[in-house]
């Protein structure tokens, strides 16, 4: 070969080697993960999310090149099960550069410690939840001195006390703030004291966000649990802000490097991974697999109201829109789909109308920004009741309910007279008189 083909091409692997380096930093990376999430809890109600979260986490992660700790999410543990999880993870992560616990489920806070509840946990006395709970400093321990350079906390666990009526008086909702050992972040689902929402969705808000966001390519460990942050205030219209507390961090860490093919997105409602000149032929057949993705169109379906959390919901969701924008009616979940769905217009005001019949309570609220947002509004005026009947509407539409001892009636119109008329019409068909308990328009008008 030539001396100067011979140099050329010399030069040109040197320069391709050098480039693969740097396109893939994360894969010189030693990342080790505990994901742990709790649901099936068997003393108190259960949570519906912990366990679907911390999967959607423990995919996520383990596609960004993290090591798992049981090689999966571990699910409903109990004391002596997160006892030997949590100590394998203070094992395994010695020598490695990022140390990352994950803890989705019920978690108190008693005489200003956090507490994470095993799935058995049934404590009566303030005494009892060193020996039946596990103490969050228990796992920041197992990752000090361990040679890390970066250690991530990320708690989804600020639901309310579960044991407040049971002997743990000096419980506070929500979790207390921590201070964050040297090059630790600690990531609350809300701000300290304040508790979270499980999420009605199938996954919680934060969870949800978060799993969106980490995919993102270029966000360093601060930006991702900004735009975290801002995408859970947003889904939850203010009511749930997350909370972050950090020692100084040495270096920059990326769950994604930067990449001129993978532009930073933000998270939830508004990522974009999907963007148009980089889709397939004909998108509308090509079906959503990405978590993350079906994720979101289960959310915009919700918010444009259509429900996809029923039994074959989201097949009859999914048609109801399609003929409601002239596609044809498949109820498949496609990449073209979604796309449509993203351009539409956010539908306000929201009012909401909500019932419990086992309790016989109800609530009401209007002028929301979101379909979450009032019903959320709606449920917390629900004197405290699950409130599972729900009548939401929008924009002029206008909700009415009427009741007797006998039947009830939440009926939707387009003024609220002829929403009281038809809902006094529909619940006097059971032959006793029925009345108007409550009536709005979604603007507010109408009280």
């Amino acid at each position: 070969m030539h001396a100067r083909i011979f140099n050329r091409v010399v030069m040109l692997a040197a320069l391709v080697a050098a480039t693969l380096t740097a396109a893939q930093p994360a894969s010189a990376e030693k990342r080790i993960a505990l994901v742990v999430g709790n649901s099936a809890y068997k003393n108190i109600t259960p949570l519906d999310n912990p366990s679907k979260d911390a999967s959607l986490m423990a995919d996520t992660l383990g596609s960004l090149g993290f090591t798992l700790v049981g090689g999966r999410a571990q699910l409903d543990l109990d004391k002596a099960a997160m006892d030997i999880a949590v100590q394998s993870f203070g094992k395994q992560v010695q020598g490695a550069d990022v140390a990352l616990f994950y803890y989705a489920g019920h978690g108190v806070q008693v005489a200003g410690s956090n507490y994470l509840v095993p799935v058995g946990a049934n404590p009566t006395r303030e005494a009892d939840v060193d020996f039946q709970m596990t103490d969050v400093n228990l796992v920041l321990r197992q990752m000090q001195g361990s040679g890390t350079r970066l250690n991530l906390v990320i708690l989804d666990a600020c639901r309310n006390n579960p044991f407040g009526s049971r002997g743990l008086r000096s419980s506070e909702g929500g979790l207390a703030q921590m201070r964050a050992p040297e090059g630790t972040l600690i990531s609350y689902a809300t701000q300290p004291g304040n508790v979270a929402q499980d999420g009605s969705d199938g996954h919680s808000p934060y969870t949800k966000a978060l799993a969106t966001t980490v995919r993102t390519a270029g966000l360093d460990v601060f930006q991702t649990f900004n735009q975290v942050g801002l995408a859970v205030k947003r889904a939850t219209a203010g009511a749930q802000q997350p909370w972050v507390s950090s020692s100084p961090i040495d270096g920059t860490f990326y769950f994604v490097p930067p990449t001129q093919t993978a532009p930073p997105q933000v998270a939830a409602m508004q990522a974009d991974p999907l963007p148009s000149e980089r889709l397939r032929a004909d998108p509308d057949r090509v079906p959503l697999r990405d978590a993350a993705l079906l994720s979101e169109l289960n959310e915009r379906l919700y918010e444009l109201n259509f429900d996809p959390d029923t039994p074959d919901g989201l097949t009859r969701a999914i048609t109801k829109l399609q003929q409601r924008i002239a596609m044809a009616p498949t109820g498949e979940a496609t990449e073209g789909l979604l796309l449509r769905m993203r351009k539409m217009e956010d539908l306000k005001p929201w009012g909401s109308i909500v019932y419990g019949p086992d309790t016989n309570k109800w609530g009401i609220s209007w002028n929301h920004a979101s379909r979450r947002a009032a019903v959320a509004d709606a449920r917390g005026n629900c004197a405290g009741a699950k409130c599972a009947i729900e009548l939401s509407f929008y924009g002029k539409s206008c909700g009415a309910f009427a009741i007797s001892d006998k039947s009830w009636s939440l009926v939707q119109r387009d003024s609220v007279q002829r929403a009281k008329d038809a809902a006094l019409d529909d619940c006097g068909k059971a032959g006793k008189a029925c009345r108007i308990i409550g009536a709005v328009c979604a603007d507010g008008s109408g009280r």
